[in-house]
């Protein structure tokens, strides 16, 4: 997560009239989609709109990633307001991760992309193997 310093961009104050600019490399906007698309990013939130989730239970469902990488993840996603972290004074403590509202939209809008690739794999699969077949005898 890159932070930049210097003075707020267009669109990042609270009665701001520009809009936002995910192009523009000062945009804050840059860094939700990154975190919201990248590989860990996008199967949390597709992860928890199936319902709240601990944390090792999430990391189960999230086959592959590291706890130290949900960690980091959820870190980065609670601070951009998309997923709600709560502990619960028990013994031993417990915390529950959930998506916000805007965090649920969001993964939905993920979770429609998620399917679309998930339905067409026999076309990616095709394709890989034609590329890979034309690539290959190319020497």
């Amino acid at each position: 997560m890159e932070e930049t310093g210097g003075s707020a961009p267009a669109g990042s104050g609270p009665d701001s009239t520009l809009p936002f600019d995910v192009f523009s490399r000062q945009c804050p906007s840059r860094g939700t989609l990154e975190n919201v698309t990248g590989r860990w990013g996008s199967l949390t939130l597709g992860a928890l709109y199936e319902g709240s989730l601990r944390f090792n239970a999430l990391r189960r469902r999230v086959d592959g990633v590291s706890e130290k990488m949900l960690s980091q993840t959820l870190h980065a996603l609670e601070r951009d307001g998309l997923v709600h972290r709560e502990a619960r004074p028990t013994n031993p403590p417990r915390v529950d991760y959930e998506l916000t509202p805007l965090g649920r939209q969001v993964a939905g809008q993920l979770l429609g992309l998620i399917q679309l690739v998930e339905g067409r794999m026999s076309e990616v699969l095709a394709a890989r193997g034609r590329y890979d077949e034309a690539h290959t005898h190319q020497g």
